[in-house]
Protein backbone atom coordinates (compact mmCIF):
# COMPACT_ATOMS: atom_id res chain seq x y z
CA UNK A 1 0.00 0.00 0.00
CA UNK A 2 1.59 3.04 -1.16
CA UNK A 3 1.45 5.96 1.37
CA UNK A 4 1.79 9.98 1.11
CA UNK A 5 3.01 12.26 3.77
CA UNK A 6 2.54 15.86 2.97
CA UNK A 7 4.77 18.24 5.59
CA UNK A 8 5.94 21.57 6.11
CA UNK A 9 2.21 23.73 6.57
CA UNK A 10 2.43 26.13 9.43
CA UNK A 11 1.20 29.60 9.87
CA UNK A 12 2.97 32.46 8.05
CA UNK A 13 1.73 36.01 7.47
CA UNK A 14 0.84 37.14 4.22
CA UNK A 15 4.39 37.84 1.65
CA UNK A 16 5.53 34.88 3.63
CA UNK A 17 6.85 31.78 2.46
CA UNK A 18 6.88 28.24 2.80
CA UNK A 19 7.93 24.61 1.54
CA UNK A 20 6.07 22.08 1.37
CA UNK A 21 7.18 18.61 1.24
CA UNK A 22 5.67 15.02 0.53
CA UNK A 23 7.54 11.61 0.74
CA UNK A 24 5.89 8.70 -1.16
CA UNK A 25 6.25 5.32 0.36
CA UNK A 26 9.30 2.94 -0.43
CA UNK A 27 6.67 1.00 -1.95
CA UNK A 28 6.42 3.45 -5.30
CA UNK A 29 8.96 1.32 -7.20
CA UNK A 30 10.04 3.70 -10.23
CA UNK A 31 8.74 7.09 -8.71
CA UNK A 32 9.92 8.83 -11.89
CA UNK A 33 7.67 7.48 -14.07
CA UNK A 34 4.94 9.48 -12.28
CA UNK A 35 3.50 12.51 -12.59
CA UNK A 36 3.02 14.43 -9.49
CA UNK A 37 0.49 17.01 -8.55
CA UNK A 38 -0.25 19.35 -5.23
CA UNK A 39 -3.70 19.69 -4.35
CA UNK A 40 -5.96 22.02 -2.15
CA UNK A 41 -8.74 22.07 -0.63
CA UNK A 42 -10.09 25.33 1.72
CA UNK A 43 -12.88 24.89 4.15
CA UNK A 44 -16.00 24.26 2.45
CA UNK A 45 -14.66 24.26 -0.87
CA UNK A 46 -13.61 21.88 -3.46
CA UNK A 47 -10.41 20.36 -3.11
CA UNK A 48 -8.38 22.10 -6.70
CA UNK A 49 -5.13 21.34 -8.47
CA UNK A 50 -2.68 23.49 -8.11
CA UNK A 51 0.63 22.25 -9.35
CA UNK A 52 1.78 19.56 -11.37
CA UNK A 53 5.17 18.05 -12.61
CA UNK A 54 6.28 15.17 -14.90
CA UNK A 55 8.26 12.12 -14.16
CA UNK A 56 11.66 13.05 -14.99
CA UNK A 57 10.99 16.90 -13.71
CA UNK A 58 11.37 18.52 -16.90
CA UNK A 59 8.09 20.30 -17.51
CA UNK A 60 5.45 21.54 -14.65
CA UNK A 61 1.90 23.51 -14.99
CA UNK A 62 0.38 25.85 -12.45
CA UNK A 63 -3.16 26.91 -11.63
CA UNK A 64 -3.72 30.02 -12.74
CA UNK A 65 -4.08 31.54 -8.78
CA UNK A 66 -0.67 30.48 -7.98
CA UNK A 67 1.50 31.02 -11.25
CA UNK A 68 4.32 32.74 -10.39
CA UNK A 69 4.58 32.54 -6.91
CA UNK A 70 4.03 28.76 -6.30
CA UNK A 71 6.90 26.32 -8.11
CA UNK A 72 6.92 22.59 -7.94
CA UNK A 73 10.21 20.20 -8.11
CA UNK A 74 10.45 16.73 -7.00
CA UNK A 75 13.58 14.23 -6.43
CA UNK A 76 13.23 10.92 -7.71
CA UNK A 77 16.15 9.63 -5.67
CA UNK A 78 14.21 10.67 -2.46
CA UNK A 79 10.58 9.64 -3.54
CA UNK A 80 9.77 13.45 -2.68
CA UNK A 81 7.94 16.10 -4.74
CA UNK A 82 8.00 19.79 -2.82
CA UNK A 83 6.42 22.82 -3.25
CA UNK A 84 7.95 26.30 -2.78
CA UNK A 85 5.55 28.69 -1.84
CA UNK A 86 6.37 32.58 -2.02
CA UNK A 87 4.38 35.29 -1.91
CA UNK A 88 1.32 33.47 0.47
CA UNK A 89 -1.67 35.25 0.22
CA UNK A 90 -4.68 34.61 3.05
CA UNK A 91 -6.51 32.79 -0.03
CA UNK A 92 -3.75 30.30 -0.09
CA UNK A 93 -5.30 28.66 3.41
CA UNK A 94 -5.89 25.17 2.74
CA UNK A 95 -4.89 21.85 3.42
CA UNK A 96 -2.46 20.68 0.49
CA UNK A 97 -1.84 17.36 -0.52
CA UNK A 98 -0.14 15.50 -2.78
CA UNK A 99 -0.57 12.62 -5.66
CA UNK A 100 -0.72 11.85 -8.67
CA UNK A 101 -3.45 11.62 -11.56
CA UNK A 102 -4.31 8.64 -13.52
CA UNK A 103 -5.65 10.97 -16.58
CA UNK A 104 -4.80 13.53 -17.96
CA UNK A 105 -8.76 14.11 -18.40
CA UNK A 106 -9.61 14.17 -14.85
CA UNK A 107 -7.80 15.52 -12.03
CA UNK A 108 -9.86 13.42 -9.43
CA UNK A 109 -8.99 10.05 -10.32
CA UNK A 110 -5.77 9.70 -8.54
CA UNK A 111 -3.42 6.96 -8.11
CA UNK A 112 -2.80 6.22 -4.37
CA UNK A 113 -5.03 6.29 -1.28
CA UNK A 114 -4.96 10.37 0.04
CA UNK A 115 -2.15 11.37 2.86
CA UNK A 116 -3.20 13.88 5.63
CA UNK A 117 -2.39 16.43 4.01
CA UNK A 118 -0.68 19.37 5.78
CA UNK A 119 -1.91 22.23 7.20
CA UNK A 120 -1.03 26.04 5.88
CA UNK A 121 -2.72 29.18 7.04
CA UNK A 122 -1.76 32.59 5.77
CA UNK A 123 -3.01 35.56 8.77
CA UNK A 124 -1.20 38.29 10.07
Amino acid sequence: QVQLVESGGGLVQPGGSLRLSCAASASVNSFSIYGMQWYRQAPGKQRELVAGITGGGGSTNYADSVKGRFTISRDNAKNTVYLQMNSLKPDDTAVYYCNSKRSSNNNYDVRWPWGQGTQVTVSS
